[in-house]
């Protein structure tokens, strides 16, 4: 997740909602993809670098999923996707381990609210 955080730029409540067929086609991963940006309604398109589309076959791999299916989908809420609230949690744990403040970081949800 975080590797495709950082490829796509796409804003949390546009990655959580990301479904499997958004980055797989035939089978693998693809090296190119576009989607259509919650807030503005224009389409996004990036790259996946290789770290990224080895890490997302791996994670695959781990949970076999069709194309219809969440990329990340929620332990506690079957059939939903991670909420951008859980990705928050996520990006503040990361960011810690880098040895940052999460708190200085000013990182939001959609629509401008602050995480915590």
């Amino acid at each position: 997740m975080f590797n495709l955080a950082i490829d796509s730029k796409l804003r949390g409540c546009d990655l959580v909602r990301l479904r499997v067929g958004d980055v797989v086609l035939g089978g693998t991963v693809r090296l190119r993809t576009s989607i259509i940006q919650q807030k503005t309604g224009r389409p996004v398109p990036f790259e996946l670098t290789d770290p990224t589309r080895e890490a997302l076959t791996a994670w695959l791999r781990r949970r076999p999923a069709g194309t219809g299916d969440w990329l990340f989908p929620s332990r506690s809420r079957p059939g939903d996707h991670l909420t951008t609230r859980q990705y928050g949690r996520l990006l503040d744990n990361w960011v810690a381990l880098i040895g940052l403040d999460p708190q200085s970081m000013g990182h939001t949800a959609s629509g401008g609210q602050k995480l915590r």
